[in-house]
């Protein structure tokens, strides 16, 4: 007869995601996870696997959660550019919204784990990808608006945008990162929207 788990493995994971976001991979020990996640190390290890594991488990979750809210966002109908300013507003809110300034757990695992993990770095790619695609298709919609000229480039765009949004999470890591942020947001609007 099995035994039934004596923890919610929906809730474990999303606690170990917290855990890993505030602490990063390397300073976070299995001993820490036990103790903060109240489950016997057995049971961590049958259900999640190694640290490893459980680390690239968490942000899978934490990349598929963030990304389908940013393609919904970019996607929706309306104005590209309106959905883009969005998107940097939203940023910017959960940035200084974040006092304990964990910021985002793709961008804290490509800081601390790329390039030497080769699996982090693909979920890493893909969490990016994910979001120069719905930047591009944002864009796009933008260009045949009329909210961009015919002959720009929206994948090349995107790719910047991608590049500041980035930027803007490593910022905002800092004390007073307000003014920068500001000051990346608002050049970056200006470029779409001149």
């Amino acid at each position: 007869m099995s035994r039934v788990k004596e923890f919610d493995v929906d809730e474990t994971c999303d606690a170990a995601l917290a855990l890993f976001r505030r602490q990063g991979y390397e300073a976070t020990s299995v001993s820490d996870l036990v103790t903060h996640l109240g489950v016997a190390k057995a049971s961590l290890y049958a259900t999640f696997g190694t640290k490893h594991d459980f680390y690239v488990t968490a942000l899978k979750r934490y990349a598929e959660r963030t990304d389908s809210r940013v393609v919904a966002e970019l996607s929706g109908p309306g104005s590209g550019v309106a959905a883009v300013r969005r998107l940097f507003d939203g940023y910017r809110a959960e940035i200084l919204g974040d006092e304990t300034r964990m910021g985002c757990f793709v961008v804290n695992a490509a800081i601390e784990l790329l390039p030497h993990d080769p699996e982090v770095a693909r979920l890493v790619e893909r969490s990016w990808d994910t979001l120069e695609v719905a930047l591009t298709m944002a864009l796009e919609r933008a260009r045949s608006q009329g909210e961009l000229p015919d002959d720009s480039d929206p994948a090349t765009l995107a790719r910047f945008l991608l590049t500041v949004l980035q930027g803007l999470r490593v910022l905002g890591k800092s004390a007073d990162a307000t003014s920068r942020l500001d000051a990346a947001i608002s050049q970056a609007m200006r470029l779409i929207q001149d």
